[in-house]
């Protein structure tokens, strides 16, 4: 009875221009296209395609800062997103060696993608800007150097093997976190578009699932990855991904020392608070689209057949699958709807059930156009009963009654498909209590019932149902239902 549900539940998507729009207002996007604009035959570049450093104080005062050490970092800063984004093209300079020569330094003009942000499509935008996400990814997952003479090697290169930097184990790491705030974002009854603690970010990454009370070795875990994200957060916050509230300076105060600013210690900002931005959400499912993650966006299946939107939204929460099903149904002939949505509804497969349901879900959307089709399926075993309940609701005229043996087929079609879906465990046990209630001798036609779930339907009301006797005459039904299947 169980279908492969999705690993994460759908996220609402702004449309692409509105989220092209966030790119290009993210200030290191725009800081980085104002330097490719600055960019010129004056411009001078070192061998790795850096600015010179006194071209750094130019740089700063054509963004609109002081050419002091902050500034000069930012231009920096903004200046390889522009080399790395293709908005500025280089001609390589050369190194003197150590021949005694002087360097030569490399030229830099504005590159062809500078054009996308003014003249290409959203999606250009949007794929430049994912560009420029990996490049600060990158930034954010790289070594901290708070020591360089002493990481130099004899030739005065920086000994990686010095560094105890696991570039993989860092990169896992900074995903994992992204992944998690990506969820609690978009669960039904997580952050939604509020922001997250920094602690519990960290601890979901740090806690194993099972501790109860966290040792002092893991709250300090706890603690460094919460200084580390508190450093790799700060550098996403630019480039649009996030909006961050940072961790508390008035926190990081060396052991021994007093702070000289008073601290609530029951303020829970002042530990970090962060959220992903529409943008970021783009972002981060982009990343994990790639990787091959399952992230579904509402949306995604209105142009694919119904037997991809019955199976695609088996796994959604209610308002997301109603939200998808309109999308489907939007542009299309109901009556043509309605013939394909019954036709993906048939099967016997394990999924089946779920489909049955979403499809009847997806039928009450559709108007009485959809009639015809309807009623073309009053007599098939699997698909006439809800043909039934969705004329019933319409007050159609001249329904046939169904069978008995089309009602208790129904009957475990409908629970099979509850609990499946996972829903409410109080609504599915008055579902159970309902049926059993107004069929007298319930079980002794279901277990004869020829749908595959029978047993396993039976079992799960012989659990569920509050009343111990009827529970009790549920598991015979499910035994002989078992007995008379062979399982």
């Amino acid at each position: 009875m169980s279908a492969d549900h999705p690993t994460l539940p759908p996220v609402r998507l702004r449309a692409d221009a509105e989220l092209a729009r966030d790119a290009l207002a993210a200030p290191l996007l725009a800081d980085a296209a104002r330097l490719a604009r600055w960019a010129g035959p004056d411009t001078r570049v070192d061998a790795g395609g850096e600015l010179v450093d006194d071209q750094l104080p130019a740089a700063a005062e054509a963004l609109g800062l002081p050419a002091d050490e902050e500034g000069e970092l930012r231009a920096g800063d903004a200046w390889r997103l522009a080399v790395d984004t293709g908005l500025v093209e280089i001609e390589d300079g050369e190194s003197a060696g150590e021949t005694g020569a002087e360097d030569v330094p490399g030229r830099a003009a504005p590159g062809e993608n500078l054009a996308l942000l003014t003249g290409g499509s959203p999606r250009d935008v949007l794929a430049l800007w994912l560009d420029g996400f990996d490049t600060v990814f990158a930034d954010a997952v790289a070594p901290v150097l708070d020591d360089l003479d002493q990481l130099l090697d004899e030739d005065g290169e920086i000994d990686v093997d010095a560094l105890d930097w696991d570039p993989e184990a860092e990169a896992e790491f900074l995903e994992g976190v992204l992944g998690n705030l990506y969820l609690l974002t978009v669960s039904e009854g997580g952050a939604g578009e509020g922001p997250v603690p920094l602690p519990a970010l960290a601890a979901s990454m740090v806690v194993p699932d099972d501790m109860g009370e966290p040792t002092d070795d893991v709250l300090e875990q706890v603690s460094d990855a919460m200084m580390r994200l508190d450093e790799q957060f700060r550098l996403l916050e630019p480039i649009g991904l996030v909006e961050y509230q940072p961790l508390d300076e008035a926190l990081m105060v060396e052991e021994g020392e007093e702070s000289a600013v008073s601290v609530d210690d029951e303020d829970v900002t002042r530990y970090g608070m962060v959220r992903l931005t529409p943008l970021g959400l783009y972002g981060v499912r982009a990343r994990m689209l790639e990787a091959g993650v399952g992230a579904p966006a509402v949306g995604d299946l209105a142009d694919k057949g119904a037997d991809a939107l019955l199976d695609g939204i088996a796994g959604y929460p209610e308002a997301a699958a109603r939200e998808e099903t309109a999308a489907w149904l939007a542009g299309r002939d109901a009556l043509g709807a309605a013939r394909e949505l019954l036709h993906a509804a048939r099967g016997s497969d394990p999924g089946s059930p779920l489909r049955r349901l979403h499809c009847q879900q997806t039928l009450s959307l559709v108007g009485p156009e959809a009639e015809p089709a309807v009623r073309e399926v009053l007599d098939d075993a699997e698909l006439g009963g809800l043909a039934r309940v969705w004329l019933a609701e319409r007050g159609a005229a001249d329904v046939p009654a169904p069978p008995e043996s089309m009602i208790f087929w129904l009957a475990i079609d409908t629970i099979a498909a509850q609990l499946d879906a996972e829903g409410d465990l109080e609504e599915l046990q008055e579902l159970i209590e309902g049926l059993t209630g107004r069929h007298g001798g319930f079980f002794e036609a279901a277990w004869r019932v020829e749908h595959p779930a029978t047993a396993e339907v039976l079992e799960a009301m012989g659990r569920l149902h509050r009343d111990k006797g009827t529970a009790k005459e549920a598991r015979k039904a499910a035994f002989k239902a078992r007995s008379r299947g062979g399982v």
